[in-house]
C-alpha cells in the first residue's frame, strides 16, 4: 500500500487536502486494470488552502495546514509500518528494508530533484539486498557490504562508475535510514550507527564561458523551452527547481526594473530576486490562461539529452546538465566584478563557504590569463 497526501481545487477557490490510499491494481473479467484506492479527507478538520495566497496571514495559515496535513500523513505511514492495515507484520523485528525504505524516501523526499536521489538509492539497494532482507537482519558487514558496492561496483544508469558527490549523496541518505529505523525500534544494533559515510571532497564544478553561453544563445534547440530555462537560469543562477515552478504572479514587472518573488523549494526562504532586461525577455509575455512561467517543461532523460544534444549541436564538449548553469551564473558575476557577498545572495546560499568555492574557479581562470600575452624581445 502507498499513502499520498493530495490536492483538489474546488469551486469555490478553494484546496481541498485529502490522502490517497493505493492499494494496487488489478484486472476485471474483461481485461480492464481496476485501480484499488481508498481516501480520507482532511480539509473539513484541519481546513482549506488559499490558491495564491497574497498576504502574509494567508501564506502562514496556509504553510500551518500543509505542515498539520503532512504530520498526518507521517502518522498513517507509521500506523502501516505497524501493522494496522495488515500489510506487515506487528513484529518490528520483520519489517523489511524495502518497505521501510519505501515509507521514508515519500516522507522525506518532499521536492522534485530530492524525491529522484531517493528513488536512485533504492534502485541500487534493489541490486545489493534481496527483496526480502529485514532491517533486523542488517549487519555492520552488510552495511558496510552496500558501502563498498557503491564505491566499487554501482553504475549509473549510463553504465559509468558513481561520482564521489553521488556515493556521498546516496549513502548519507542509507545511513540516515539505519539512523531512523533505530530511532524507530525496529534496529536494535548500535553498532549499525559507526558505519562512516565517504569523505566529502570538494567536487568539481563544471559551467560555462560567456563565450560558450553565447554560442549557446546562438544555436537551435529541440526544445525552445528548454533554451529559455537553461539561459535563464545562467542569467540569475536559479535552481531547476524553482524555474520548473514560477509562476506568473512571482514576476514583478515595476517601471523599468523586473524582479521575482518566490520560495526557494530547497530551503523554503523567502527570495527577493531582481533580474535583467534581458532575463526578463527569456520569459516571454504574461499568460493569463496558465499560471507557470516555463510551461511544458519537463524533467526527464530526454530533456537530459537534448541539452547534451543542443551542447554539442553549440561545439560544447564539456557534459552540461542543467545544474551547472547555475555554477556558470556564479562564475559570470564573479568574472565581471560582483563581491562574493552579492554572490552568495544571488544564489541563496547560507554559508559564504560554498560560495567562495566558485572563487576559486575564478581565481584559476585570472592565473591561466597571465600567461595569455605575447612573449615581449627586449634586454634589460
Amino acid at each position: 500500500m502507498k499513502i499520498s497526501l493530495k490536492q483538489k481545487k474546488l469551486n469555490s477557490g478553494k484546496i481541498s487536502l485529502y490522502l490517497e490510499y493505493y492499494k494496487g491494481s488489478y484486472k476485471d473479467e474483461n481485461g480492464k486494470e481496476i485501480h484499488n484506492r481508498e481516501f480520507e479527507y482532511l480539509s473539513k478538520e484541519i481546513g482549506y488552502l488559499i490558491i495564491d495566497p497574497i498576504k502574509a496571514d494567508e501564506k502562514k495559515k496556509n504553510k500551518q495546514i500543509l505542515e498539520l496535513a503532512e504530520n498526518i500523513l507521517a502518522i498513517r505511514k507509521s500506523e502501516l509500518l505497524q501493522g494496522k492495515f495488515g500489510i506487515v507484520d506487528r513484529d518490528k523485528s520483520k519489517i523489511s528494508l524495502n518497505d521501510y525504505f519505501d515509507t521514508l524516501k515519500e516522507h522525506r523526499s518532499s521536492y522534485l530533484s530530492n524525491y529522484g536521489t531517493w528513488k536512485s538509492v533504492k534502485r541500487y539497494i534493489d541490486q545489493y539486498f534481496h527483496s526480502s532482507t529485514t532491517l533486523s537482519e542488517l549487519t555492520v558487514d552488510s552495511v558496510n557490504g552496500f558501502k563498498r558496492f557503491l564505491d566499487k561496483e554501482a553504475k549509473s544508469k549510463h553504465g559509468l562508475p558513481l561520482k564521489h558527490g553521488t556515493k556521498y549523496s546516496y549513502f548519507n541518505r542509507f545511513r540516515a535510514t539505519i539512523k531512523q529505523a533505530y530511532e524507530d525500534g525496529y534496529i536494535t544494533n548500535h553498532k549499525l550507527l559507526t558505519v562512516k559515510s565517504f569523505e566529502e571532497k570538494e567536487s568539481q564544478r563544471e559551467y560555462l564561458t560567456f563565450e560558450e553561453v553565447q554560442a549557446l544563445a546562438k544555436t537551435e534547440c529541440k526544445y525552445d523551452v528548454l533554451k529559455r530555462a537553461f539561459l535563464f537560469s545562467c542569467l540569475t543562477g536559479l535552481r531547476w527547481s524553482d524555474i520548473y515552478k514560477l509562476n506568473w504572479h512571482e514576476v514583478r514587472d515595476e517601471n523599468e526594473e523586473h524582479r521575482i518573488i518566490f520560495t526557494q523549494q530547497k530551503t523554503d526562504d523567502l527570495e527577493y530576486m531582481y533580474i535583467s532586461k534581458q532575463a526578463r525577455e527569456l520569459l516571454g509575455e504574461r499568460n493569463i490562461y496558465n499560471p507557470r512561467v516555463f510551461v511544458n517543461l519537463n524533467y526527464g532523460s530526454a530533456t537530459n539529452t537534448e541539452l547534451l544534444r543542443w551542447c554539442m549541436k553549440a561545439g560544447i564538449t564539456k557534459h552540461i546538465t542543467f545544474h551547472c548553469a547555475r555554477h556558470t551564473a556564479a562564475t559570470l558575476l564573479l568574472e565581471a566584478g560582483a563581491d562574493l557577498y552579492t554572490v552568495m545572495k544571488v544564489l541563496g546560499h547560507k554559508d559564504i563557504r560554498t560560495t567562495q568555492i566558485y572563487a576559486k574557479i575564478v581565481d584559476k581562470k585570472l592565473k591561466e590569463a597571465a600567461n595569455l600575452l605575447p612573449t615581449l624581445n627586449f634586454e634589460l
